[in-house]
């Protein structure tokens, strides 16, 4: 068996036993990748993994995509072409979520199925939404096995201290958490508060503004009234010198 053919059945179990496996680059677009809409700490994230290929030309019957144990909760999106199932596993001790709820159990693994073999040459995505740690600068690593009708490839390998990913033939999709951008949980309540003083800010302008506009209504019809008044006074006057006159 050549070298190459026993690193490719190694690589599987080589990522479960925790061991970097470090080989020759391969083109970064044939890789299966995640495209996260957002990094920031705390927030919650739709990442995107996509698949362009099969394995070795063989149609891609399913993919296999496990969770770091940083995260608990995964909401994956559906696809039409695709059956998901979300795969559990308990925890050793039980922790607090977000909300303060105690979690015993978190999505280990989401599994996607194709109900007709993706061809090879054929490009498809997976959407999973969760919640990002708290922990600016942590990387978070997720290995996907994708199946195929014939074999499979182990998207699983993490690069050393140091190293280039892409200097791994077959990485494991991954994202760096970056700084808190406010956009993350909480923020809902937040925005809610800020629409709530700007309402009570608003009501306070509006009720000045109608004030100001009360005010300036009653001057205006008391200056009428003194108008008309005048020209009333004059008119009499200009009837009683008439008669006068005469």
């Amino acid at each position: 068996m050549h070298h190459r053919s026993i690193r490719r059945a190694l690589l599987p179990t080589l990522a479960a036993g925790g061991i970097v496996v470090a080989t020759a680059a391969a083109p970064a677009s044939a890789h299966v990748t995640v495209t996260p809409d957002t990094t920031a700490a705390g927030s919650y994230a739709v990442l995107t993994f996509s698949v362009g290929h099969g394995c070795e030309g063989s149609p891609t019957t399913a993919i296999e995509i496990a969770m770091p144990e940083q995260v608990l909760q995964v909401t994956p999106t559906r696809n039409p072409s695709w059956d998901v199932e979300k795969v559990s596993e308990q925890l050793d001790e039980p922790v607090t979520d977000a909300h303060g709820n105690e979690v015993t159990e978190r999505v280990a693994q989401v599994v996607y199925t194709a109900r007709t073999p993706l061809a090879d040459g054929y490009r498809d995505t997976f959407e999973l939404s969760l919640q990002l740690p708290d922990a600016e600068g942590e990387t978070l690593t997720f290995p996907v096995v994708q199946k195929c009708e014939q074999g499979e490839t182990g998207w699983v390998e993490t690069p050393a201290e140091g190293q280039d990913p892409e200097e791994l033939e077959r990485p494991a999709p991954a994202l760096t958490v970056t700084a808190a951008d406010g956009a993350g949980h909480g923020a809902e309540t937040a925005t809610e508060e800020e629409d709530t003083d700007s309402d009570g800010a608003g009501s306070s302008a509006d009720a000045e503004g109608s004030d100001e506009s009360g005010d300036s209504d009653g001057l205006a019809i008391a200056g009428l009234v003194a108008g008309i008044a005048g020209v009333v006074v004059g008119g009499a006057a200009l009837v009683r010198s008439g008669r006068t006159s005469s």
